[in-house]
């Protein structure tokens, strides 16, 4: 990376730092026109969104990306428009006795930060760079933003749209590779946020701990879904299944693997054969299945099967149509289930980032939750069944992120709930006032009573009086 980038990021950083300190906390007026903005990015922009990522994948569902990487924004920027002016609003804590009865106030003021930082990733690249926004801009924040290399088209187009809209001072958008990523993650931030890989996202974490930036990471893991006893199978195939092809399965949510009653291991396998044939009767060119994002991720998840299959998987492929993937102008795979798959294979060890699904039986509920607990804390968690004390029993005896119940990906798209991470799979959340809050600083304020001085008997020379009455408060 020339010395001359890395030269002007820091600038940027300083100009919009500056500019933050010289016009202070923006109004609301500010905040909503600056969320106007992005919206009309997005309304605007949006075909040439959808051909870039088409492009970049080498094939992307259109339909899909204007459904995740168009409308799925606009719901939260529309939400922090509609509701930021009460977020705003300071926040009454109670104030101890008995200073409260002196007038004193107690109250929490949400003041932005500064300059945020976004590191974005592939999978979602216009989704994963514009919905946190939503929090950013409506605390009153800055914004520099690093795009995924992997998607060159997209970020190159991202650039060319904020910078049609924003001033740097406001929001500035950084393209290159993973040098220009090492860079952008030492900068001396107000905050930054990462989504991606967990191994990535150690090295992010070093080079933002030189400044004690504080970071959210969005990250992953190996999101389980675990089948209750009870489950509808064929409506809870089609779910789980539509959330593992939804952009072939490269979401840091999907569905990782389906644990199973050993009884209806068999049911799961032929529902989710019906399931896939009724979305995609054919794959290879149905413009709605997407691709493997590129050759190396490509080449991946076909040495995850062949690993699984020399150590005894048994791969169930789903190919409705019959047709013949060696020859394609794309990356894509037809989405397989693995059975009697092992821990100690590469697909139960890493997240898998794409239409492979692991299918392991048990016998009972706890075994599924014991199983769970004894691996890193994931991101999402996904329990299908009808019976509400099974459902309690796997809920609270586990940890994730999110959790959705009789669906997967949905928690994430409640703009009212928190979106975030646990442990390993991130640290931090946002969408909605908790976008707002991650985003701000909760600065504690305490405002002392003008009509009594009744702290002035704590100062000293202490009397008997200020004894009598801190005995009288020293006890169990």
């Amino acid at each position: 990376m020339p010395d001359s980038l890395d030269a002007h990021m820091r600038d940027v950083l300083q100009e919009q730092q500056r500019a933050h300190s010289r016009d202070g906390a923006p109004s609301a007026e500010l905040r909503i026109d600056r969320i106007d903005r992005t919206i009309g990015l997005l309304v605007d922009y949006k075909d040439r969104i959808c051909e870039a990522l088409r492009e970049d994948f080498g094939h992307r569902s259109p339909d899909q990306s204007l459904i995740t990487d168009v409308y799925g924004c606009l719901g939260g920027l529309k939400q922090a428009k509609k509701n930021l002016r009460r977020w705003m609003r300071p926040e009454r804590r109670k104030t101890m006795f008995p200073l409260n009865l002196a007038g004193a106030r107690s109250y929490i003021a949400y003041q932005p930060l500064g300059t945020v930082g976004i590191i974005s990733p592939w999978n979602f690249p216009v989704q994963l760079t514009f919905t946190p926004l939503a929090g950013i801009f409506a605390a009153g924040n800055r914004a520099m933003i690093k795009p995924s290399e992997f998607t060159p088209l997209t970020s190159a187009l991202m650039a060319e749209m904020f910078a049609s809209a924003f001033d740097e001072e406001e929001v500035a958008v950084f393209t290159g590779g993973p040098e220009v990523g090492t860079a952008f993650s030492a900068l001396p931030f107000d905050h930054l946020l990462f989504t991606g890989a967990t191994a990535v996202a150690r090295h992010v974490m070093r080079a933002a701990a030189d400044n004690l930036v504080p970071l959210t990471l969005e990250l992953g893991g190996k999101s389980p879904v675990v089948l209750g006893q009870s489950a509808n199978m064929q409506q809870s195939a089609d779910r789980i299944m539509n959330g593992k092809m939804l952009n072939a399965g490269q979401i840091c949510l999907a569905p990782d693997y389906v644990l199973v009653p050993q009884a209806r291991r068999d049911e799961f396998v032929t529902a989710s054969r019906q399931a896939v044939a009724a979305m995609y009767p054919s794959l290879k060119d149905n413009p709605d299945y997407t691709s493997v994002i590129n050759q190396r991720h490509y080449d991946r998840l076909q040495s995850y099967l062949s690993d699984a299959a020399e150590k005894g998987a048994q791969l169930v492929e789903i190919n409705p149509a019959d047709e013949d993937f060696t020859q394609q102008p794309h990356h894509k795979i037809p989405p397989t289930l693995l059975l009697d798959v092992t821990d100690d294979m590469k697909i139960m060890q890493e997240e898998i980032f794409g239409p492979l699904l692991p299918v392991k039986s048990y016998a009972d509920v706890d075994e599924a939750v014991d199983y769970i607990n004894a691996r890193p804390r994931p991101l999402g968690l996904y329990y299908f069944g009808e019976d509400r004390a099974e459902q309690d029993r796997v809920l609270a005896n586990t940890t994730s992120g999110g959790v959705s119940v009789n669906d997967v990906l949905m928690h994430c798209a409640q703009e009212d709930l928190p979106f975030g991470g646990v442990g390993p799979s991130g640290m931090g959340a946002y969408h909605g006032f908790d976008g707002f809050r991650q985003f701000s600083h909760a600065k504690a304020v305490f405002a002392q009573g003008r009509r009594f001085d009744l702290a002035r008997m704590t100062r000293p020379p202490f009397s008997p009086r200020f004894r009598r009455m801190i005995d009288s408060q020293v006890k169990r």
